[in-house]
């Protein structure tokens, strides 16, 4: 008798994983709990475990393939006789591969406005521009087609009277930054600007060796414990006001957009808050990054300072959290701070009043060092 591998929801925002390797081979023997198969989410790769004794048995979901959560990508057999039994030819090929890295995803060919359309285009000319031969039942297919599609779809639109592209398929952690984007646009926000002295904290965090980014998110977290309404965030019943401070801090994993999240940042000594930051930042490299440290945030911090490009910027307040921190370069007359905030909770007075103490915490680096 054989038990599915189904493959499993890892994060509250999956819902497609990729399979990045099987880690026992077909026919092995398994053990409950031996990790079996690494799968990519949208945030991280992470480990899947056996759930029950018995030997890896296919048909297996070949590596580097994309599979929806809950769909059967292996099996566990009972007994070695039945493993062995399809062991031979149990994962399929994957698809080949230019350099010795994992295959990468093919891109999605897309039609500007139909695929009736996009047939009826054809190839394109040496010159660059599109054949105009068209077969009369395609011409007369788009030109119905066309004009309402179009208007239906106003992006449609512009791609189609630009120059010709293709579609490529975003990465799993962009999808999900993307649907978490839109989801906390819906938020009414405003933002509030302030220019706050950040040197001499800059001059303190070079000389103590220590990372500026963590000793900006404890003073957003001393902050926070102050005006204790940037901790809380709406919901149909009420307001829901946490009694610990976990800051999310934005990390460039190279794919996208990750938000490690320091637990109880405005209580623990900055040694503890160090260490964790820096493993954090491993995990962030390493894409081993588990739910649980990227999820659950209650204020987050946004620093774009290492790019002395950058006067100033703001950003979208994430569900779940009241504010969003961001900081931009820092120069001799002032930083530009932006506190954008969810004005469901707080309203701008409230966000004066944090700047203000921000302000104070910034100014006396040795609290924040201590």
């Amino acid at each position: 008798m054989s038990h599915a591998i189904t493959m499993p929801a890892l994060s509250d925002t999956m819902s497609n994983g990729r399979l990045v390797k099987w880690t026992k081979k077909p026919g092995e023997a398994i053990k409950k709990g031996d990790v079996i198969a690494e799968i990519e989410t949208d945030k991280a790769v992470m480990d899947v475990e056996a759930f029950e004794d018995g030997y890896l048995s296919g048909p297996l979901t070949a590596e580097g393939t994309e599979a929806p959560v809950g769909e059967i990508i292996g099996y566990i057999a009972d007994n070695a006789k039945d493993a062995s039994r399809v062991a031979a030819a149990t994962v399929a090929s994957p698809p080949p591969a230019t350099d010795g890295k994992a295959p990468a995803k093919a891109p999605v060919t897309a039609s500007p406005v139909s695929p009736v359309l996009a047939a009826s285009m054809g190839s394109m000319h040496p010159s660059g521009a599109p054949r105009t031969h068209r077969p009369p039942i395609a011409r007369a297919a788009s030109e119905a087609a066309a004009p309402a599609t179009l208007a239906a779809n106003p992006a449609s639109q512009a791609l189609a009277a630009g120059p010709p592209y293709r579609i490529e398929r975003a990465s799993s952690l962009r999808e999900a930054v993307a649907r978490n984007m839109i989801a906390s646009a819906a938020a009414p926000t405003f933002r509030v600007t302030a220019q706050l002295p950040l040197e001499t904290l800059v001059s303190a965090a070079k000389e103590r060796q220590q990372s500026l980014t963590l000793l900006l998110a404890r003073a957003c977290a001393l902050t926070v414990l102050a005006h204790p309404l940037f901790n809380a965030t709406y919901t149909p019943d009420g307001l829901a006001r946490r009694e610990r401070v976990d800051i999310g801090i934005a990390v460039d994993s190279g794919e996208g957009l990750i938000t490690p999240v320091l637990r109880d940042a405005a209580v623990r000594s900055l040694a503890e808050l160090a260490g964790e930051w820096n493993a954090l930042r491993e995990k962030v490299k390493s894409r081993r990054l588990a739910p649980a440290d990227y999820s659950g945030a209650t204020f987050y911090l946004s620093d774009l300072g290492v790019f002395s490009v950058v006067e100033a910027f703001d950003s979208i307040v994430p569900i779940g959290a009241a504010a969003i921190l961001s900081v931009a370069a820092s120069r001799p007359q002032g930083t530009f701070f932006t506190l954008a905030c969810d004005h469901r909770v707080v309203f701008g007075a409230d966000a004066a009043r944090f700047l203000e103490t921000l302000r104070q915490k910034l100014s006396d680096p040795g609290k924040l060092l201590a």
